[in-house]
């Protein structure tokens, strides 16, 4: 093979895989550019259709918002098939199907990618049930205690608020406290420093008090 031709087509593999990497980079960050309202325009976009989806979970059941959505994105489509029908007929051309692209475009799921996802699903399932099973077993009894006021604490949210709400609040606190954060980072990571501090001298004060307690060593 021709050197020349073969340093092009390194440099072409190179320059592809690099395109890849920073695509795959760009994906990544998009979620925390999002939060942090890098781009207001996509931030704002993101936030108000998020908002208006929980709004209408709040106002409408489940079924209606999807059915309302389906019916909404199938008027469109349709609108739009019978406008180029109609203007491919008055101007005699022979384009076709205006969603032509879309339709031979393989949409399937790749085995390859399924599996990977479910193999990582499965990791945080067994690492969930067996943390559930350490803290419902009482393992530590410290860990339990805290599980138990914790839950003890979410009837009383439970009682004030219901599943929608609290999403609304949450999506609202997502899109809200990073910006948040990230102008007074200095100030909110001393407060949190204290919190942390005064919280884990409280839980070591009860742990050698509670008669029977297992505690922790320090390699853990």
């Amino acid at each position: 093979m021709d050197p020349m031709t073969q340093s092009a087509q390194i440099s072409s593999s190179q320059g592809f895989a690099d395109g890849q990497n920073s695509a795959a980079k760009e994906s990544k960050l998009s979620v925390k550019d999002l939060i942090h309202w890098r781009d207001p325009k996509k931030s704002g976009l993101v936030f108000g259709l998020s908002m208006l989806l929980l709004l209408s979970l709040a106002a409408f059941s489940v079924i209606s918002v999807a059915s309302y959505l389906l019916l909404a994105l199938l008027c469109v489509t349709i609108t739009f098939r019978i406008y180029k029908s109609v203007v491919q007929a008055v101007q005699k051309s022979n384009e076709g199907h205006p969603f032509k692209t879309l339709i031979d475009k393989d949409v399937s799921i790749p085995p390859e990618t399924f599996r990977k996802h479910v193999d990582a699903s499965l990791t945080y399932i067994n690492r969930a049930l067996k943390q559930m099973s350490r803290l419902f077993l009482v393992e530590d009894l410290v860990d339990s205690l805290k599980l138990a006021v914790v839950m003890w604490l979410l009837t009383y949210v439970g009682a004030v608020f219901n599943g929608i709400t609290i999403l609304i609040l949450a999506d609202i606190l997502l899109f809200a406290v990073p910006p948040i954060y990230e102008k007074n980072k200095t100030q909110i990571d001393q407060y949190i420093d204290l919190a942390r501090t005064q919280v884990n001298t409280t839980i070591a004060k009860l742990q050698e008090k509670l008669p029977g307690a297992v505690k922790r060593s320090k390699t853990e």
